[in-house]
């Protein structure tokens, strides 16, 4: 009858124990959440397009991200993408993963110059890209098969119809004003 007395006490030691550990299991769930949210705010801080109407004309500010890059969420043919502004790229750039998801067709294959040297990329075209309020389509793009990342470049086939303005870590997209079309 000795060795029942100790039962009890362990098995609440244990279940004390135990409630411990799930509670720094919870916190640390709950902070990678937060993180994981922060880290994806910092990585694109216009996940909600900010977009006002200036006399009737819609712009669309971006911030800047931590790394320096206008990155923001849009769609291609209404299908939620992450965009990276890139002022260098002739064409809008997708990655060859994203672009299958979103059942794009290959085109003729073109040699395309790139920062890392030549890449073999597919022509396509996209029915429409939407930043905020501002729409246009068709837009020329290329399907890169070297490109492991999900963000889709968002280059001069884009840009060059948009007038953009920036000032300081904010960038403001609008369509042409009739003056400078």
């Amino acid at each position: 009858a000795m060795g029942d007395s100790n039962n009890p006490q362990a098995s609440s030691r244990g279940l004390g124990r135990g409630m411990v550990i799930a509670a720094w299991v919870l916190l640390l769930v709950l902070l990678t959440l937060f993180f994981n949210d922060r880290l994806d705010r910092q990585n694109n801080p216009n996940q909600q397009l900010s977009s006002v109407t200036v006399d009737g004309v819609p712009e669309v500010t971006l911030q800047r991200n931590r790394f320096g890059h206008y990155v923001a969420t849009g769609t291609i043919n209404g299908k939620p993408v992450e965009f990276m502004l890139d002022t260098g790229a002739t064409d809008v750039s997708i990655p060859a993963k994203l672009a299958d998801k979103l059942g794009l067709q290959r085109g003729r294959a073109s040699v395309y110059q790139t920062a890392n040297g030549p890449i073999t990329a597919w022509q396509t075209s996209l029915d429409e890209i939407q930043l905020g309020p501002l729409r246009l389509g068709p837009v020329r793009a290329s399907i890169n098969p070297n490109d492991s990342t999900s963000a889709v470049l968002l280059g001069m086939s884009f840009l060059r119809h948009l007038d953009f303005k920036q000032q300081g870590n904010t960038l403001t997209l609008s369509y042409p004003s009739p003056e400078n079309p």
